[in-house]
């Protein structure tokens, strides 16, 4: 990893003196990250960003933006851009006012404010559009805007909550793309919030997710995806099916699991992990095949609940190994179409489904 840029250590927020929103908060920021901090609603996640905005003061702890500590600095002067879910521009202003404020208010000249605006816009292209105002644009383009302001002054870090929320379904899929591209066409830092996993996973170097004011686990999306460190990030990232049994051996990293129905599965063993002990083990949908060959450690005969067709695949949910729903991700086009009611054969591979320990 890069040069650390941000540090937080050991940092807890409370608002009232007894219970807190985030909890002994102990995370490194690499220089040019694209860090994305990702958490159902009250999981500390928003709390954490207005703490490195200067918005919100920690209640222990410090935090360090390269190198110089910044838990008492106002927001003014941290050189740092910040993207809301709102947009929040001027109405009474045109674009180019808007993106012109935040140069205004650090007295630059007018040459350079002139400048660096045209620059900003043409890099979020919106280059044409400096005489509108806010209410002549669409969604998107006043979130190009608010993006292009938050970048003009050239801070060190630009910090984000929620931006594309507001935005329909396939405008947000664009945008992703088109922040993420800037991301890396400018090398700049960014702090990302948002409780969309997808969008969390498209965009970032790292994820960080949270639950109940604790950083659960912070690791790359394809790791975060493969490996999660516990059941609640194993349910909260992506679609995993949860099947409770007990830990009848464990060697190298392996381990056998019993369910409640007797049946036994071979499994990759999870951090913590202990012989004897209960567990969760977690198994993603698309991982299942039907009709398993021979060399599959673990095969299963299950009884099909319900199937539904989605276009691209067929979700099935069937019950096998104690748990009446067992969801499986079938490619529609291999004309696979079991019958509720009927018995398939189904069966996945000992290095796809992983074993956890229970906090």
């Amino acid at each position: 990893m890069n040069e650390r840029f941000i540090a937080f250590e050991g940092v807890r927020k409370s608002y009232d003196g007894a219970s807190y929103v985030v909890r002994g908060l102990d995370l490194d920021v690499a220089q040019g990250e694209f860090l994305t901090l990702l958490g159902p609603s009250g999981s500390g996640k928003t709390t954490t960003l207005m703490m490195l905005a200067g918005f919100e003061m920690p209640t222990e702890g410090s935090i360090t933006l390269g190198g110089r500590r910044i838990d008492s600095v106002p927001p003014h002067r941290r050189n740092i851009g910040v993207v809301f879910q709102n947009y929040a521009l001027f109405p009474h202003m045109t674009v180019g006012e808007n993106v012109a404020f935040p140069l205004k208010m650090r007295r630059l000249g007018k040459a350079e404010v002139t400048q660096r605006v045209r620059r900003a816009l043409d890099m979020v292209r919106m280059g044409n559009f400096e005489a509108r105002r806010p209410a002549q644009l669409s969604g998107g383009q006043q979130q190009r805007i608010a993006l292009a302001r938050a970048l003009v002054f050239e801070p060190e870090l630009v910090l984000m909550d929620e931006p594309l929320g507001a935005l329909d379904k396939q405008l947000r899929e664009h945008m992703q793309l088109e922040i993420k591209h800037l991301h890396a066409r400018l090398g700049i830092n960014v702090v990302y919030v948002t409780h969309d996993q997808g969008e969390a996973l498209t965009m970032s170097d790292r994820v960080g997710v949270f639950n109940d004011g604790t950083l659960q686990q912070v690791a790359p999306p394809a790791a975060l995806y493969e490996a999660p460190a516990n059941p609640f990030v194993a349910t909260f990232i992506g679609e995993n099916n949860a099947i409770a049994g007990d830990v009848v051996d464990l060697d190298a990293g392996v381990c056998r699991i019993r369910t409640s129905d007797g049946a036994t599965i071979s499994a990759l063993a999870g951090e913590g992990l202990r012989q004897g002990a209960q567990t969760t083990l977690v198994l993603r949908p698309e991982r299942i095949v039907l009709a398993p060959a021979a060399d599959v450690a673990n095969r299963f005969t299950a009884r099909v609940e319900e199937l539904i067709y989605h276009g691209d695949h067929i979700r099935l949910r069937v019950a096998t190994c104690g748990c009446t729903d067992i969801r499986i991700k079938v490619p529609a086009h291999t004309g696979v179409n079991p019958t509720p009611g009927g018995e398939i054969a189904i069966g996945w591979r000992q290095e796809d489904c992983r074993a956890l320990a229970l906090s």
